[in-house]
């Protein structure tokens, strides 16, 4: 039900993060941890069996999404820092949201194995990162995606700023 690497992740240096797949700071969310590689993220999470699909030994594909989507988006937040010459958490801080999630699933992806997420950073400009990303269990891709982030100014973390432009 936990990443596999936890230590130095990039996860670990976002502050004040609550997300459900990967915040710190959340008591019971997924808690992925992501590392850069050269020019591409990993992430390795063995999800628990209450994350099943309605076959006992398949992991759900909402749960895939929010896999794909958190590493993703932690990713684009990595890059920008990088970007700047800054270390991630660094003030000000840099945030990134989800405009647009497309996940193609080739196969089942079987729960009881760790699964394994590669992203890289395919297209970039100041206020937009797309990234691809794949899903690995057993030695085969089960998932394919494309996610869009955008950059959102800080107030967009605040209870008060109302919904998201």
């Amino acid at each position: 039900m936990a990443s596999t690497e936890p230590s130095g992740s990039i996860q670990e240096a976002i502050p004040n993060n609550h997300c459900w797949g990967c915040g710190t700071l959340n008591p019971v969310g997924l808690h992925i941890h992501s590392h850069v590689e050269g020019d591409t993220s990993v992430c390795v999470h063995a999800p628990g069996p209450e994350f099943m699909a309605g076959p006992t030994h398949v992991l759900n594909g909402g749960i895939l999404a929010t896999l794909v989507d958190c590493h993703c988006v932690c990713t684009a937040i990595a890059d920008a820092y990088r970007s700047e010459g800054r270390e991630v958490g660094e003030a000000p801080e840099i945030w990134y949201a989800t405009a647009s999630l497309h996940l193609d699933y080739r196969r089942p992806t079987p729960l009881g194995q760790a699964v394994t997420l590669r992203a890289e950073i395919v297209d970039r400009s100041p206020r937009r990162r797309t990234l691809r990303c794949t899903v690995e269990a057993g030695g085969e891709v089960t998932v394919e995606a494309t996610v869009v982030a955008v950059r959102v100014p800080p107030e967009w973390r605040s209870p008060d700023a109302g919904p998201a432009a």
